[in-house]
């Protein structure tokens, strides 16, 4: 194609989960046979002007653990809430939760979908980088990210709880908000996991819970409150098969040496803290996304019935606090809906910024918002300005952005950076070295 036009080089436009195929794709075009495509180190960086990832889950997203876990999301809890008993009933469950979990144990490519970084990047028991942030914080925004009355918003935010929402999953709205020393753990990794009593009715909707077993699902609850490196060993636990199949192609950590052969391997390319941007220092990255909208961070669980075809697990969606973000078991922080802004902004934020060990060639990068507003009418239709997960695809101001860096734009014309949440902030709180 560039051959073709001229020697015009190629914007690339990913959306979604797109953008990690995408990178993965630069390192396999570059990378030599048999591994790779055998495009040479310098690929990228005579093909491609710009990559402009829309809505990138670059980190993972939270809200990909209730699938696993229980087959569920925030909306699936809040049908609970509204009609108790209803997904529990043998005559829907079964055919409802039951084959989702199967199904989702069955897509491999949802695993890169886990939170990637560990505690580093998503916080541990007592820390996270949103630390301080309040739902009521964007009613004291305007769309150019002033505060009406800074004054006013600040002895708010002081007076407000914050929520733990490094604990990504707490088996009681108790765990969720107590002091770690409080907290009395006992691990899940030695735990002895044994047969459920034989029923032929429903196993063939089994996935892999199965074989726990009633000793195995209390040793999961009686863990009391998993971060995003533990998730993960749970993740173990629970579906050992589905993970050990997956990581065989997918990764979730943190590198040490970008020197280190093993980096060298498919499964890290589709990370981008275990894998380093092309050679090409005249290309430019661009991160969009929305902003404006409650998007899952983290859940209050229980135990739900022991009955053969339920699944242990669910989310309590009588789990409410409005000062925490908290609504239907789900702790919500700023976001297009489905991903966080901590995932989609932190690379260009921080980790691509500048030289640094996952940028060597220092491709400039650029972080530009859009604050959701949602149609004022009807017949508006999902509305121009619309900044949802999927809906952002539509919005006028994404729309003439990416227009004009087809058009030749750079990011400095188009206005540098456009932030209107506290990303910047939050990821200079992210410890990590580059």
């Amino acid at each position: 194609m560039v051959a073709t036009s001229g020697g015009q080089k190629a914007v690339i436009i990913p959306h979604s989960a797109g953008a990690l195929f995408f990178l993965h794709f630069m390192k396999w075009v570059e990378a030599p046979p048999p591994m790779g495509g055998g495009g040479g180190p310098y690929w990228c960086s005579k093909h491609i002007k710009a990559v402009v990832n829309i809505a990138a889950p670059f980190l993972g997203v939270p809200k990909a653990i209730p699938l696993f876990l229980s087959a569920e999301s925030k909306d699936i809890s809040l049908v609970r809430a509204i009609a108790p008993g209803f997904l529990e009933n043998d005559i829907f469950q079964p055919q409802i939760l039951q084959h989702v979990m199967r199904l989702s144990h069955s897509w491999d490519s949802t695993v890169s979908m886990i939170p990637r970084g560990g505690d580093t990047i998503w916080g541990s028991l007592d820390w996270s980088p949103e630390e301080g942030y309040s739902c009521d914080q964007k009613r004291e925004m305007k769309n150019s990210t002033r505060v009406t009355n800074p004054a006013r918003a600040k002895s708010a935010i002081s007076l407000t709880r914050s929520a733990n929402f490094g604990r990504i999953v707490s088996f009681g709205k108790d765990v969720a908000e107590a002091p770690s020393n409080d907290i009395d753990r006992i691990d899940f990794k030695g735990a002895v996991k044994g047969h459920r009593a034989e029923n032929r009715t429903c196993r063939d909707l089994w996935a892999e819970y199965h074989g726990m077993g009633f000793e195995g699902t209390k040793a999961v609850a009686d863990y009391k409150t998993y971060t995003a490196e533990s998730i993960v060993e749970l993740l173990h636990f629970v579906a050992p098969k589905m993970m050990a199949r997956c990581t065989a192609h997918f990764s979730h950590g943190i590198a040490d040496n970008m020197d280190d052969p093993k980096y060298k391997h498919y499964k890290y390319w589709s990370n981008p803290l275990e894998t380093t941007l092309p050679n090409a220092p005249e290309m430019e990255i661009f991160s969009f996304y929305g902003t404006g909208l409650p998007t899952e961070r983290s859940y209050v669980y229980k135990l739900s019935s022991t009955a053969e075809c339920h699944i242990p697990f669910q989310i309590d969606s009588s789990a409410n606090d409005e000062e925490t973000c908290l609504k239907g078991g789900a702790y919500s922080v700023d976001g297009d809906g489905t991903v966080p802004v901590l995932s989609a902004g932190f690379m260009c934020a921080k980790a691509w910024h500048g030289k640094t060990k996952f940028n060597p060639s220092g491709i400039r990068t650029y972080v530009r918002e859009y604050r959701h507003s949602p149609p004022t009418t009807l017949l508006e239709g999902c509305g121009t300005l619309n900044c949802a997960h999927v809906d952002i695809m539509r919005n006028f101001a994404v729309i003439e952005d990416v227009i004009r860096i087809a058009a030749g734009a750079s990011g400095e014309e188009l206005g540098g950076n456009r932030v209107h949440s506290n990303i910047f902030k939050w990821s200079e709180k992210i410890n990590l070295q580059l």
